[in-house]
C-alpha cells in the first residue's frame, strides 16, 4: 500500500499505510509492533522530559485538589504573554494515581461539596453541579478530579511525574545570605519506601526558583515540607492541625496561603499543620481557592525576581 503524507509540527513526514482494520466481528487487525519499539518510545520521552525539567520554573509537590488547581491556574494565566504561558510547571506526585483525597467526598461517599464563591472554578472547568444556596454539589468527586486532571495535563507547559516522591528540599544560601528553598530532591516512590530494606539508593534533583508544596495534612507522605522545615532548622515547631470547624478552617487556609520561607509556598491542608489551623473535613472550596491563590503568589514572586538557570539571583 502507498505511504501516507502527514503534516506535523516537525514538518512533512512519510508514514506507512499499515494494513489495519477496525472490525468488531472477529477481524480486528493492529499495526505491527516490536517490544523494543514500545520500550524505546517510553524511555525516550520519559527521560527526555526528566532532562528538560531538571531546571523548572515552578515545582508543585502534590497533585491533590489544591496542587492541581494551582497548576491549572498557573498554566492558564495570561496566555497572551509568552513569559507566562511558557513557564515550565512540574508536578511531583508520590502516588501512582494523582488526585489525592479528591476522588471521593466524606466517608467514602461520592458527592463533592464546594462552598461559594469557589463554585466559579467549576464553571471555568465546565463541570455541572446542583446549587444548594450557600454551596454546590458535584454529583461525583471523580468528575471534578478527572476533569481538572485532564485539563491540566493537556497544557503544553505542564509535566506530571507521578509515582515519584519528594525526599528532601534543596536549601541553599541565596544572594542575600538567607536560607532559600531552591528545589526538590526526588526518587521513585517505591525506592523511597524501601530505603530501610535496601542499600543506599541515591536520589535525583530538580532545581526551581519557586516550590509550591500541597502535600496535605499529616500522613504517610503528607505535610512533608512542613515537617522538613522543622528538621532543617528553618522553623522551631509545627502548629499542628486543630479539630474540625468548617467555618473557621476554609477562610484560614485560603487567606493564609503564602510563601512561608523564601522559595517555598504552602497551599491546601499542609498549611493547617504548619500554622495550627482547623481542619474542614469533606468540603473542597478552600482547596480550590488556596491552589489558585498559591498560583498568584508564585506568579508575583516569579515576576519580581531575577532568575538565572532556575536560581534567584536578584
Amino acid at each position: 500500500m502507498a505511504p501516507v503524507t502527514l503534516n506535523t509540527s516537525r514538518g512533512t513526514e512519510i508514514s506507512p499505510n499499515y494494513d489495519v482494520l477496525e472490525n468488531y466481528e472477529g477481524k480486528y487487525r493492529f499495526a505491527p509492533i516490536e517490544e523494543s519499539q514500545v520500550s524505546r518510545a517510553m524511555i525516550k520521552r520519559y527521560f527526555n522530559t526528566m532532562y528538560e525539567r531538571a531546571v523548572s520554573d515552578v515545582v508543585i509537590v502534590g497533585a491533590g485538589s489544591a496542587g492541581l488547581s494551582c497548576a491549572w491556574q498557573l498554566a492558564t494565566m495570561h496566555p497572551e504573554v509568552p513569559k507566562y504561558s511558557q513557564r515550565k510547571i512540574t508536578i511531583i506526585e508520590a502516588s501512582v494515581s494523582p488526585g489525592g483525597g479528591a476522588w471521593l467526598g466524606g466517608q467514602l461517599m461520592s458527592p463533592m461539596i464546594i462552598r461559594k464563591p469557589a463554585d466559579g472554578f467549576l464553571r471555568q472547568l465546565g463541570i455541572e453541579y446542583e446549587d444548594e444556596g450557600a454551596f454546590v454539589v458535584v454529583k461525583h468527586a471523580a468528575l471534578f478530579t478527572s476533569t481538572l486532571l485532564s485539563q491540566v495535563l493537556a497544557k503544553t507547559n505542564v509535566v506530571l511525574f507521578n509515582a515519584t516522591a519528594v525526599e528532601d528540599l534543596i536549601i541553599q544560601e541565596d544572594f542575600r545570605g538567607e536560607q532559600r528553598v531552591a528545589g526538590v530532591v526526588t526518587n521513585w516512590t517505591l525506592v523511597a519506601l524501601n530505603h530501610d530494606t535496601q542499600s543506599c539508593m541515591d536520589p535525583n534533583t530538580i532545581t526551581a526558583p519557586i516550590i509550591i508544596s500541597a502535600t496535605g495534612h499529616d500522613g504517610p507522605m503528607g505535610a512533608f515540607s512542613a515537617k522538613r522545615l522543622v528538621s532543617a532548622g528553618l522553623k522551631k515547631e509545627l502548629g499542628n492541625m486543630r479539630g474540625l470547624d468548617m467555618s473557621r478552617a476554609e477562610p484560614a487556609i485560603v487567606n493564609n496561603t503564602r510563601e512561608v520561607v523564601p522559595g517555598l509556598i504552602f497551599a491546601g491542608m499542609e498549611l493547617s499543620e504548619h500554622d495550627g489551623s482547623n481542619r474542614m473535613g469533606p468540603t473542597f472550596g478552600a482547596m480550590i481557592a488556596s491552589g489558585i491563590k498559591a498560583a498568584h503568589v508564585a506568579s508575583n514572586s516569579f515576576t519580581s525576581s531575577k532568575i538565572v538557570r532556575g536560581k534567584v539571583v536578584g
